[in-house]
Order: structure tokens, then sequence, then C-alpha cells
């Protein structure tokens, strides 16, 4: 399916850049959030919100944003901080993070969704579906979905119970029915209210 190719800025002159992150509706592992500066000309057909991609063009996709941005970064936060702190906070904690790991300071965040806190002195802007809307964004968010299905996958290993590699977390009827049954793993997130966790 071809869509029109996003925007690839928000502003004409500042250093932008987006955010997104991957995993707040998971029942277990960690939030992930990406931040990423693109150049100004960067152009992709393909990118587009993580969620509208299958595995196999975020994977391909990947490489090329790592390969073409000024900076990129990526981070994540743990169940347990989750649970103390709540998903809404672990999410902007976790794209905190990743900005302050990019090789280059941005002067304006781009974020998706409409809720954030600023980071230092950093102005930030929140928009509401901007992982469809523009380019640094819809990175962001295939490199915060692919390193936590990367991390998932490994973990995969460790539960195989819970069928990770598949569900990466997410509430699937096996993972949920496997909670009721067995329990749930240091991994899982306790303050999430499902039958058995």
């Amino acid at each position: 399916m071809m869509h029109a190719m996003l925007q690839s800025h928000y502003t004409d002159t500042l250093i932008e850049a987006g955010c997104d992150e991957a995993g707040r509706g998971c029942l277990a592992g960690p939030v992930f959030a990406a931040a990423v500066i693109l150049p100004r000309d960067f152009k992709n057909e393909i990118l587009t919100d993580s969620k509208q991609l299958s595995e196999k063009q975020r994977n391909a996709l990947r490489p090329i944003i790592e390969t073409h941005a000024v900076a990129w970064a990526v981070a994540s936060v743990d169940a347990e901080t989750i649970d103390e702190i709540n998903i809404l906070n672990a999410s902007i904690l976790a794209m905190h993070l990743a900005v302050s790991k990019l090789a280059k300071l941005p002067q304006l965040l781009i974020i998706d969704g409409n809720r954030f806190k600023p980071y230092r002195d950093i102005p930030h802007q929140c928009i509401v579906k901007g992982d469809e809307k523009y380019l640094s964004i819809a990175a962001a968010s295939v490199l915060a979905k692919t390193y936590r299905d990367e991390f998932m996958h490994n973990l995969h290993e460790e539960y195989p119970l819970y069928n990770w590699r598949s569900n990466k977390g997410y509430p699937s009827k096996h993972h949920r029915d496997v909670i009721a049954k067995h329990g749930i793993t240091p991994y899982h997130r306790r303050s999430f209210h499902v039958k058995g966790l």
C-alpha cells in the first residue's frame, strides 16, 4: 500500500528530533523509545508509523534510518520502573533517556502523541498521530519498535511458555491464558490489571 510521503520537518530552521515509543500497551517487557534527527533532504516513500508496516518492512527500514540519520538513539525503561511511576511517565522517561543519548543536541523535540514533560530547556511540540505525519517521528517509531521486538524475541528464550517471540508481550489470548494458568515472570508489569496478573 502506497501512501503520501510524510513531511520532512516541522519547522524550517531548527534541528528537530522526532520522538516515539513502543510497548505502552504490553503486559510484559520494557517500554522502548527512540529519538531521531534526520537530514532535511531525507526522503523515503515507505517510512510511516511502524504499526502500519510489516515486520519485514520495519527491519529493512532500520539500517536505512541508522545510516542516514544525523543522530539517533534508543532507550528503555523496565517493568519494575513502569510499575513504580506508571506507563505514561515511563514512556516519557524513555524518550528523555533517548534524547539524552543523541550525539547532536536538538533545538526542538517533536513528540508523537499529546503528552510530554519538558526535557531540559529544549522546546517540544506534541503531535497527535505524529508518526503518520513526520518522517523523524516515524523513524523513531520504527527504531523503538524493532529494538523492542528484538529484546522480547531474546526474552522468549528465557520464558518460552509466554510466546513473546510472537506476541512481543502484548495481551494476546495465549499470553493472558498462560498468565492465568502459570502466573507472571519478573518481566511482567504488575500494575497492569489482567486476570492472574
